[in-house]
């Protein structure tokens, strides 16, 4: 599970390092320079490590994985930038753990265990009372919303297929492949859109770092973490990633916190340790054969 928190702090520096970008930038060629970049470093360090091995591959569970992380980018990107940080951050993420547990339910007949049930709920009120206690202008859009759906949807379904493969493949080349595929999916967005931004010193620093880092890398240790974690507990440690972007915020932005959206940041924790822990005591059951 360690992978997959330090994955979502890595994502959680995304809005402050968007800040940085020039002002020509956008959501949808943001979105799309990030998978772009991520997904040809993906492909290329699998593919000079021998890594990339496409042979037994579901081609429909990597198109459904790549379609489905293609969506959530542009869709959550536009949706924070209609309704703002704190709703459109709530309503993606907020309800990605939600449709995972049910899809996985429904798809693989894997009922959530009553812990998945506590903890998720407990992080996404934190996540909630995080954002709102400190958010002065509220913008509920029903468009906005509807994109915060769809990108929910799309997290949740890229992590549920994508976890299908990583049972039977190595996490390099799962990896790779889909976001490859998503890059090309995503190419058409810098064509028609204004992608100058990119060319300019700063345009390139924030291009490596989201494609790099918070994609490349962060996706990679996700996916390592995904193999050993149950889909629908890896969406809800993913909540930690309105935690850190809201921290970030404070210690390097200078923004400030209520003592309510303290409070929502301990909901959080408290609601990531407890799945967390009981994950643990699982495994730790399992080895001893109770």
């Amino acid at each position: 599970m360690i992978y997959i928190l330090i994955a979502s702090v890595l994502w959680g520096t995304t809005g402050t390092v968007q800040t940085l970008a020039p002002e020509t930038a956008t959501p949808l060629t943001v979105g799309a320079i990030r998978m772009v970049v991520g997904g040809v470093m993906l492909f290329f360090c699998a593919w000079t490590r021998g890594k990339l091995d496409i042979r037994s591959l579901s081609i429909k569970y990597v198109l459904i994985s790549a379609l489905s992380i293609s969506v959530f980018q542009p869709a959550f990107f536009s949706a924070v930038a209609i309704t703002g940080v704190a709703v459109g951050t709530v309503v993606a993420l907020g309800t990605a753990p939600a449709m995972a547990g049910m899809m996985e339910w429904f798809l693989w007949k894997r009922k959530p265990a009553k812990e998945w049930w506590i903890s998720t709920t407990m992080a996404i009120v934190g996540c909630a009372i995080l954002f709102w206690a400190n958010e002065a202008e509220i913008n509920v859009r029903p468009v906005g919303i509807l994109l915060a759906l769809i990108a929910g949807f799309g997290f949740a379904t890229y992590i549920l297929f994508s976890k299908e493969l990583l049972a039977y493949h190595d996490s390099e080349t799962v990896v790779a492949v889909i976001f490859f595929a998503s890059g090309l999916l995503l190419m058409p967005l810098l064509i028609i859109g204004d992608a100058s931004w990119i060319i300019v010193p700063r345009g390139i620093a924030v291009s490596v770092y989201l494609g790099g880092v918070t994609t490349a890398g962060a996706y990679l240790l996700f996916a390592n973490g995904l193999k050993h974690t149950v889909a629908s507990n890896a969406v809800t440690l993913t909540l930690a990633e309105p935690m850190t972007a809201a921290l970030l915020g404070v210690f390097f932005v200078g923004e400030s916190l209520s003592t309510y959206a303290w409070m929502g940041i301990g909901l959080i924790i408290l609601g990531l340790g407890s799945l967390s822990m009981s994950s643990k005591r699982k495994s730790f059951s399992i080895l001893n054969g109770e």
